[in-house]
């Protein structure tokens, strides 16, 4: 097949060549196989469901994908890669789920944390003297902070060190970090991969064959594969990822130039808006600007929560990239304490841009 749009993609990938065969994979629902054939036991070998989650997403990275029960399933992966006391850095800004990762094995004695502010590239380009393992994550989860891949990524690093980036809020399509020259790209596929919120999956992609080995092998000694009928909605939902990426990022621009206007918010970021100050630089490395907001609530805390319970449209809930709008107050997650305390941080659904502005204003005015 001739390369493909990514659109095209996402359509025509990880299906069934053969004729005859059903056009979709089906979800293959077994654990273990009749001897004599290239399968034995689903943990080991995978099935034919996982490969085509494995192989889309793979062919929209520019590289090979393991698939994972989860994301941070897919991250211990990464982790588990390091040797004795290894040296990790990661961001001051970064998905509660790793930093709890990191502090456990750094209490372990397994390895040393080093936190650096997502846009400080200087620093990041210094620690990639000494570092075994770099993990990025930009634009950051939840203050959407921008980093400069491009010039992290080229830094001279330590022989065999691991450069990652959590790609989740960028999503495969608006940005290729593989490409930028990181050696891995991290997903959790529970977000805008799946995209309706019925799903736990990771998903990481390399170019590395040692690490692609790793990576498998991880997966099966650590039980970390994912769920057949969660692999099969996964693909399902890759299907309209240009889709619903281009209409809730459309959305997302308009809200959050609504947002910055309105008396009762006192900060907005968009990487979208001119005003954020890693604009520039999520124009020259992304294809997109994402569909996730973050912005600060005038009144504190206890006017951030009074605004999450006034919503009806939009749903009072933790995690993203669904069809439906969610928003939560991040500083009250364990593991958030260096948050504005009245940030929200909102996920744009592909709902009506009126109807979710609409949502907001009587959310807004009840403060």
């Amino acid at each position: 097949m001739t390369k493909l749009d990514p659109q095209s993609w996402l359509v025509a990938a990880g299906r069934p060549k053969e004729e005859g065969a059903p056009l979709n994979v089906p979800p293959i629902l077994a654990s273990n196989f009749a001897f004599g054939g290239d399968r034995e036991y689903s943990r080991n070998e995978s099935t034919a469901t996982w490969e085509a989650l494995e192989e889309i997403v793979g062919g929209l990275e520019g590289g090979q994908s393991v698939a994972f029960s989860s994301g941070m399933a897919a991250v211990s992966a990464v982790f588990d890669q390091l040797g004795g006391n290894a040296r990790v850095v990661i961001p001051q800004d970064c998905y509660q789920g790793v930093t709890a990762l990191a502090t456990a094995g750094q209490s372990r004695g397994r390895w040393s944390v080093q936190r650096i502010a997502v846009d400080d590239t200087a620093s990041w380009i210094e620690s990639a003297k000494t570092a075994d393992l770099l993990w990025l994550e930009s634009p950051s989860n939840p203050l959407l902070t921008v980093a400069d891949l491009e010039a992290i990524c080229a830094a001279p690093r330590k022989p065999g060190a691991m450069l990652a980036v959590d790609n989740t809020f960028a999503t495969p399509l608006n940005q290729h970090p593989l490409e930028l020259g990181a050696d891995i790209s991290m997903h959790s596929a529970t977000k805008f991969i799946g995209g309706h919120s019925d799903l736990l999956s990771g998903i990481l992609t390399t170019n590395d064959a040692s690490l692609l080995e790793g990576f498998r092998g991880s997966r099966s000694l650590g039980g970390a594969t994912p769920g057949t009928l969660e692999a099969f909605l996964a693909v399902r939902g890759l299907r309209t990822l240009a889709l619903r990426l281009q209409r809730s990022q459309q959305t997302a621009g308009l809200l959050a130039s609504y947002l910055q206007s309105h008396p009762a918010v006192e900060v907005v970021r968009y990487p979208g808006l001119v005003s954020h100050p890693g604009h520039a630089l999520a124009r020259a490395q992304m294809d997109g600007f994402g569909s996730m907001i973050s912005f600060d609530v005038a009144g504190g805390a206890e006017a951030a929560d009074q605004v999450c319970r006034a919503v009806s449209l939009i749903r009072h809930a933790t995690s993203l990239g669904g069809v439906e709008s969610t928003m939560e107050r991040r500083a009250a997650t364990h593991g958030q304490e260096h948050l504005p305390p009245s940030l929200l941080r909102l996920s744009v659904g592909i709902e009506a841009f009126e109807d979710l502005r609409d949502d907001l204003e009587q959310a807004l005015a009840a403060v």
